[in-house]
């Protein structure tokens, strides 16, 4: 639930008291006459001229009710016939409950009537059909229900790693958000030797990379920053600049990333210590991932460029949504 950062303010009339503040930004106690006195009590027992003291309470701490609302409205975006499946769901399974109470009346009646037991026969399958037609649609609401529930987790996922922070160089901090409709990040979690290993491997297809968009996240997971070597010679400048370009992003508040890539290194069901890499689409949305190195020249042979006569009809041809 949102939280609002909150004021309120405490009036005391004494001079004679002591503030004790504990560390809950909404919970403070003062000491008067040896006494406690908590929450928002107002002592007014002083003769003396009174002095006002304000206290701000304020909390502004981050709340996730957003992310969560904007998951919920891209699943509605992205399976708008959900929500009428699932109300259908719902209205066939209450009609056939309805039927089949009433089934199981007439049923009672015709057994405890002996004139009536022609109809017996009639009224077991009128009910047997009401509860098929209960569990069945049952089984499609929960499996409906069962599929909405993962697709928002994931795109609540999404989320939480769009507003994670990038360097971009000295001045300039964005989200990973801002880089959707621009570039295809990959971002790599491991040892600054995987890293390492990865720049090196990533060398013959930086022209193609950049053309398609692609930039390089890479974060070492053991503190330690990579080093990457790029030989000075004025003829290779321009070829050193796009390697520059490829690799200038660098995350920040690492345990915010350390926490989310953990998150998700658990659900995968991959080892703590296994280096790893995600690849996302120009939507922002996860497009491959795996342990190990990336494949540089999958991502060449597979991606379209950003630029020229097909960027426009082939931005949606980023490979199916994990």
């Amino acid at each position: 639930m949102a939280t609002a950062a909150q004021f309120s303010y405490i009036t005391i009339n004494s001079p004679n008291f002591h503030l004790t503040a504990t560390r809950s930004a909404f919970s403070r106690q003062l000491k008067y006459g040896g006494k406690y006195y908590s929450g928002f009590t107002d002592i007014t027992s002083s003769r003396r001229k009174p002095k006002s003291l304000s206290v701000v309470c304020n909390n502004s701490s981050p709340s996730s009710s957003d992310i969560s609302s904007t998951a919920k409205i891209r699943s509605e975006v992205l399976s708008p016939f959900r929500s009428v499946r699932m109300f259908f769901y719902l209205a066939f399974i209450a009609s056939a409950g309805l039927g089949g109470l009433i089934a199981s009346t007439r049923l009672i009646a015709a057994l405890a009537n002996s004139s009536r037991g022609a109809e017996v026969p009639e009224i077991l399958k009128g009910l047997s059909i009401d509860l098929g037609a209960v569990s069945i649609f049952a089984f499609l609401y929960y499996r409906e229900n069962k599929a909405k529930n993962a697709q928002v987790a994931k795109l609540a996922r999404e989320e939480n790693l769009s507003n994670l922070k990038l360097r971009v160089d000295e001045k300039k901090t964005v989200p990973v958000s801002a880089f959707r409709g621009i570039a295809r990040l990959v971002i790599l979690a491991g040892p600054s030797a995987f890293i390492s290993e990865c720049f090196k491997l990533s060398a013959p297809f930086t022209e193609g990379l950049l053309e398609r968009g692609v930039l390089v996240v890479p974060f070492a997971t053991d503190g330690i920053s990579p080093s990457f070597e790029f030989e000075e010679n004025d003829e290779l400048e321009e070829k050193i600049s796009r390697r520059k370009r490829l690799w200038q992003l660098a995350p920040i508040y690492a345990t915010e990333w350390t926490k989310w890539i953990d998150e998700q290194k658990k659900l995968a069901g991959v080892s703590p210590e296994s280096p790893v890499y995600l690849s996302l689409r120009l939507d922002g949305r996860v497009r491959g991932s795996g342990v190990g190195c990336p494949s540089w020249n999958a991502f060449v042979l597979q991606l379209p460029p950003v630029k020229g006569i097909w960027s426009g009809l082939l931005d949606g041809m980023d490979g199916r949504v994990l």
